[in-house]
């Protein structure tokens, strides 16, 4: 039962940092674009689909949990959490490729399917960019996203290793006598 209460306020602190860092980039994109957030959160769903948008959530939240793991972890549990979040970081990384190759072969199918007149150029050229709007976005969000992430898990990692204590000397006793053991 412990063990079941301590994840599930590991899970809920996971899930206020995400929605706090949430809440703090659609802040500074309101501050930058000047635009309503129900805007911008219409873009990123026109743009970026829900699949990615969806996917990308679950990766960061995984990173997050993980981090918040790590560093609450026992000694010998720290590398399984540190792996797990850096694991997830790479995770968007490939996301964000895939979602890449993904746009621009969609554009390139769209070209392939079209006869091109003057009549339908503006529509083909739309769909075109459209999706290579969808690849070049993806990797513009998903790759900083996964190097902040695996940054802050990488340095977190090492951290901990740093504040690890050593185990102090022992002294057992023989014949009376207190003796040193390494």
């Amino acid at each position: 039962m412990d063990g079941l209460l301590k994840n599930t306020r590991h899970l809920a602190q996971a899930a206020s940092y995400f929605l706090g860092f949430v809440t703090i980039a659609a802040a500074a994109s309101v501050l930058l674009f000047s635009k309503d957030p129900l805007d911008l959160a219409s873009w990123a769903l026109n743009v970026l689909g829900l699949s990615f948008v969806s996917m990308l959530s679950v990766l960061v939240f995984l990173s997050v949990f993980s981090l918040i793991r790590l560093r609450k972890a026992e000694e010998h549990d720290r590398e399984y959490w540190l792996e797990m979040g850096v694991q997830s970081a790479n995770g968007v990384t490939t996301l964000a490729l895939t979602f890449t190759l993904l746009g621009i072969s969609l554009g390139i199918g769209s070209l392939a399917g079209q006869e091109l007149t003057p009549a339908t150029v503006q529509a083909v050229i739309r769909e075109v960019t459209a999706n290579f709007s969808l690849a070049f976005m993806t990797t513009v969000i998903g790759l900083p996203i996964s190097a902040l992430l695996r940054s802050i898990l990488i340095i977190s990692g090492a951290e901990q290793k740093s504040v690890t204590p050593v185990s102090s000397p022992s002294f057992k006793k023989e014949n009376g006598y207190e003796i040193f053991d390494v």
